[in-house]
């Protein structure tokens, strides 16, 4: 038997002499195996794209833009807030909006195959009691009267397993705990789309950068990509969300409605990213109102308003402005505009909702119906990140949820937003300019 130098002296010998074939042979295989990992799924017919998107999502809370591609709700909502048929072909309410009725489109079937009929539609509302007394009616009956409750069955409806009724049919979800860490959906032409999650935008960047997904979705920060040759953006305007400046009206400066209003017109808004936002409702709304103040950059009016608070005031003037990272670059510049006239800002950076604030920048989600009871409204100032409480505002928006004639319901809506805005619990700034990002 060989003793172990002479085997030493034997691998060395081999390694010497074959040194370049085997590194030929590693190069080979690396190359072999990116190859065949990023690039020939391309060429052999599997048509996929993999999208990375950021947050951390349920399968019940996915972004509503994955949930509509797998199933539909009773109705749609439009980009206007338009409230249109879905799976339901028509509704009444014959109680002034305690009591609502509705009628299912016949032909509908669940990717399974079988036929939606009433009693396969869940929806779970607390307080409401839901009954279908024949295979096309469902009826909901709720403790009080709300007009905007068929915007709210707009939401999609599954059976088990996320089996809706939409083109696309979920085929692959894995978890990481509790969370979606990836979802795939496929189609009836085979077409696959793969979405991947990401806790924060950095690491779905990265994500990108390193070849786990060929496209990006809902981008705030286009960069580095916006340097590189051979990638495509695509820049979209988020009409749905808006970037504000929450002010707590409990806080001993912030109390003050003339120094919310000195630190709204401080701020240089065409500085900030995005298109101008001047209202609570989005601008794509038939309740949008045009006509609020709108807050124009006036720092000569901001510094008066500021010089004119009393001395006790002026000698603790300093507000800590709260953001999260994305919109840091936002809060820098609010920051400076409001030091030029008068207002010593620190700015605190928090990953998540800050549950005391004395000024809070964060990006909203707006509701798609112009009720935004559960927002402003002062029995939830306990429970949002709003901390506000006005009587006017607050039969405003009782009455807003119980009319149904929409006429009267836009007049409802229209002083809503012009006595909030006029107040100035909150500054609107803008609604964000989002990228989607692929390779060309």
């Amino acid at each position: 038997m060989p003793n172990f130098r002479y085997i030493l002296r034997l691998i060395s010998a081999f390694l010497t002499r074959f040194k370049a074939l085997i590194l030929l042979s590693v190069v080979f295989g690396v190359a072999a195996f990116f190859t065949l990992k990023f690039v020939l799924p391309t060429f052999s017919g599997e048509s996929s794209v993999k999208i990375g998107l950021t947050g951390r999502f349920t399968p019940s809370s996915l972004p509503d833009s994955i949930l509509n591609m797998i199933g539909d709700g009773l109705t749609k909502v439009d980009d206007s807030g338009n409230v249109e048929p879905g799976l339901a072909s028509s509704w009444e309410s014959p109680d002034k909006g305690k009591t609502w009725i509705f009628k299912l489109k016949k032909g509908i079937v669940w990717q399974d195959g079988k036929s939606v009929i009433s009693s396969s539609l869940s929806y779970q509302f607390s307080d409401v009691e839901s009954t279908h007394p024949d295979d096309s009616t469902l009826i909901f009956k709720l403790e009080d009267p709300y007009s905007a409750f068929p915007s709210v069955v707009s939401k999609p409806a599954f059976k088990k397993g996320l089996l809706g009724t939409g083109e696309w049919k979920v085929r692959n979800l894995s978890l990481a705990g509790s969370f979606v860490d990836e979802i795939t959906l496929e189609n009836k032409d085979g077409e696959r789309i793969i979405y991947k999650f990401y806790p924060t935008e950095e690491r779905t960047k990265l994500a990108f950068q390193l070849g786990e997904v060929n496209e990006l979705d809902q981008i705030l920060k286009p960069d580095p990509f916006d340097s590189w040759p051979k990638v495509k953006l695509t820049k979209e305007v988020e009409s749905g969300e808006h970037v504000a400046i929450f002010l707590n009206t409990n806080d001993k400066l912030l109390s003050d409605k003339s120094l919310r209003q000195a630190l709204a017109y401080a701020i240089k808004k065409e500085g900030l990213p995005g298109s101008r936002a001047i209202s609570p409702i989005s601008e794509t709304s038939w309740a949008y109102n045009p006509q609020v103040k709108q807050y124009s950059y006036d720092p000569e009016k901001a510094k008066e308003t500021v010089s004119n608070l009393p001395d006790d005031v002026l000698a603790s003037l300093n507000i800590t402005l709260t953001t999260s990272p994305v919109l840091l670059d936002s809060a820098e510049k609010i920051a400076k505009d409001w030091e030029a006239v008068g207002v010593k800002t620190n700015i605190q950076v928090t990953p998540g909702i800050p549950t005391d604030y004395q000024a809070f920048l964060v990006i909203f989600d707006i509701p798609m119906d112009p009720d935004q009871y559960s927002i402003w409204h002062s029995t939830q100032a306990g429970s949002t990140i709003v901390k506000y409480q006005n009587p006017r505002i607050d039969k405003l928006l009782e009455d807003g949820r119980t009319e149904l004639n929409l006429e009267d319901r836009k007049k409802i809506y229209l002083d809503f937003q012009r006595f909030l805005v006029e107040d100035s619990p909150a500054i609107f700034l803008y609604y964000p300019e989002t990228y989607s990002i692929s390779r060309n």
